[in-house]
């Protein structure tokens, strides 16, 4: 892992007063890009060839001759032939020159390998390095791991195929759409058979992930993904913040449940069992009567992350939750950056973010406000790693 020392040497050549928000084109790149705008930091995005022209076109800044911005909010689209250039030397050596402070999203621990990300990327991240490993669900400390040292509430888990008892979610990777899922759900132990003999025919996985893949009781109930956002600059006012909630389009599971059931029974076999993969995401709000609850969430996993990854979570993460008609929550997955979801809260914020801050303040914009506060106390070193 990059120590603190090697990040401290970099920040020591970097001219504070000209500090650049970098980060992989993907994902939730543009809620980074407007927040940093927001805040008066030029951007830099890292982009793949063939899929370029949304950041270096259609969402380009342009500037005033006094360098207000007018229009868009990417100052500077780095072209390259493969997201993981972004690991060559002299790709980090130009950004470091850039004065870049790197914001990881889920795109650039998918197209880079973890362990690069921890010992060969050498440029300092805002947020947790050492937490980013702990998405790999092929990990034996994986978030599973730390919401049972945490102890928060997850879907049980069930070991054996032969002891499904009731309705389960079986979590493996697609076999085609690598950074996708191959999800499915049964209620038995023929369905799971049945099911998964359809989806390894169809090609869609493949036997060595099925093995592999966690099996879980499937909570019932709506989909929340908390947004939170931890300060340990702030010193008067709690270090946790929610930020905001969303949830997701998933596809096609969504077709599927816009059809009528007589429609949904006539299928052909390779149409019945729906995907879900992500494709977009919508805003929402909780009941006040549940946001004490997330609260204790948030604040159990700030906890336990400080005991097992020093110096723990800093700056955003998102507790993936369900509610079910007890109003109990189950948290079925852990983003220890930035979650995928804050997109839809570009330029107008999220809903309670904006009452926090009495302005507009997405996830982007509340990690623009912590690196600005960072530098103006020269304490970068407690946000960056």
């Amino acid at each position: 892992m990059i120590g603190k020392d090697e990040i401290a040497g970099i920040i020591e050549d970097y001219d504070r007063l000209k500090l650049r928000v970098g980060m992989t084109a993907s994902h939730s790149a543009l809620d980074i890009c407007d927040g940093a705008i927001e805040e008066g930091f030029p951007t830099v995005a890292y982009c793949q060839k063939g899929r370029d022209k949304t950041y270096s076109q259609y969402f380009k800044t342009q500037r005033t001759v006094s360098g207000r911005v007018r229009r868009g909010m990417v100052d500077k689209a780095i072209v390259m032939d493969s997201f993981n250039d972004v690991m060559n030397p002299s790709m980090q050596a130009e950004m470091r020159k850039r004065n870049v402070i790197y914001i990881p999203n889920r795109s650039f621990t998918s197209y880079s390998k973890i362990e690069d990300v921890e010992k060969n990327f050498n440029v300092p991240m805002f947020g947790s390095r050492n937490m980013l490993r702990m998405e790999e669900r092929t990990e034996d400390q994986d978030y599973y791991w730390i919401l049972d040292k945490a102890g928060l509430p997850y879907p049980e888990a069930i070991e054996d195929p032969q002891d499904i008892d009731c309705l389960v979610i079986v979590k493996l990777h697609h076999a085609l759409k690598k950074l996708e899922r191959g999800f499915f759900t049964c209620a038995s132990y023929e369905e799971y058979l049945e099911k998964s003999q359809t989806l390894l025919k169809e090609g869609t996985i493949d036997q060595a992930s099925l093995d592999g893949a966690r099996i879980e009781r499937y909570v019932i109930g709506p989909v929340f993904n908390l947004n939170f956002f931890y300060s340990p600059l702030e010193e008067d006012m709690p270090k946790l913040e929610l930020l905001g909630v969303d949830w997701r389009f998933e596809s096609s599971l969504d077709g599927h449940v816009r059809l009528p059931a007589p429609q949904q029974m006539t299928m052909p076999a390779h149409q019945q069992i729906p995907e879900m993969t992500v494709v977009g995401h919508n805003t929402a709000t909780i009941r006040e009567s549940l946001l004490e609850k997330a609260f204790e969430l948030g604040e159990k996993f700030i906890t336990a992350s400080k005991e097992h990854y020093d110096p723990g979570i800093i700056g955003p993460f998102c507790l993936q939750t369900c509610i079910d008609k007890d109003m109990d929550y189950s948290i079925y997955d852990v983003a220890p950056r930035l979650g995928g979801g804050t997109n839809v809260h570009v330029s107008v914020g999220h809903p309670y973010g904006n009452a926090t801050w009495r302005k507009p303040v997405s996830s982007g914009r509340r990690i623009a406000m912590e690196l600005r506060r960072a530098a103006e106390q020269d304490r970068l070193l407690e946000v960056l790693t």
